[in-house]
């Protein structure tokens, strides 16, 4: 049996479809997700200083970006303790949000604006529940940047480092007609998993958050910024490149 093939050429397709992470890609945070998680833990009698702690703490600064309630169904094993261990580690985020202690990141705000103004859509996403991710954006006063946010319950359930939220973009956007042309940014591997995953043809490393570059090339980063402040130069430049040269196609 055979089956049919799209040989349809991309290339000169514009990369509309951007999915930016938000801490330690677009947002600063100094650190709040291992203060949250702490003070979660101490909620279920993890005493801090401890080699319990110790070894929680290694686990969750390993799996940044991948969805928080999947984290604690891995450190605390059923799920009553790992829903009591979620809700206590949001609400410790939320009020050091609300506390002032999150930042955009420099040149996030911009990167977003001139993504947006060359026609490209920007998706926000994070591994955190819609409330924490809504502080946030509350926070910085990014209610209104994007027209689309997602956290991992608006994509069926699955967070990072599965594709599922990229591919929620792509589907609820229409942004783009082939996910190679969707773009993914991100400070993790975890990040990088996910855009490698979905087939993006952009999976860009930022190193402004928690894994250095060895680690987002290693987990498939097809590049690696210094922040995501680079970004819409990276893209231009991408596209710039795949177009064919005007004077080898006129001697060909």
């Amino acid at each position: 049996m055979t089956y049919p093939t799209d040989n349809t050429d991309i290339s000169r397709d514009p990369c509309n479809l951007v999915v930016l992470d938000m801490a330690g890609t677009t947002v600063a945070d100094g650190g709040l997700v291992e203060q949250a998680f702490s003070a979660a833990a101490q909620r279920l009698g993890v005493r801090p200083g401890s080699d319990e702690h110790a070894r929680q703490l290694a686990y969750v600064r390993a799996t940044m970006g991948e969805s928080k309630i999947s984290v604690f169904r891995h450190l605390f094993g059923d799920e009553e303790r790992a829903q009591y261990a979620n809700t206590a580690f949001e609400e410790a985020y939320g009020g050091l949000v609300d506390g002032g202690r999150i930042a955009p990141l420099p040149g996030a705000r911009a990167a977003v604006e001139r993504l947006t103004a060359e026609g490209r859509t920007v998706v926000l996403t994070t591994g955190f529940a819609r409330t924490t991710q809504d502080a946030i954006l509350a926070a910085l006063g990014w209610q209104d940047l994007v027209p689309l946010t997602l956290c991992p319950a608006d994509a069926g359930g699955r967070g990072r480092p599965f594709p599922d939220m990229v591919l929620a973009a792509f589907l609820r956007t229409g942004a783009v007609a082939d996910v190679r042309r969707t773009v993914v940014a991100g400070d993790t591997s975890y990040d990088m998993l996910s855009g490698v995953r979905s087939g993006a043809g952009i999976v860009a490393g930022v190193l402004t958050g928690a894994h250095d570059k060895d680690q987002l090339t290693r987990h498939g980063a097809t590049h690696v910024l210094g922040s995501v402040a680079e970004l819409p130069d990276l893209i231009a430049q991408a596209e710039a490149d795949e177009r064919p040269d005007p004077v080898a196609r006129a001697e060909a």
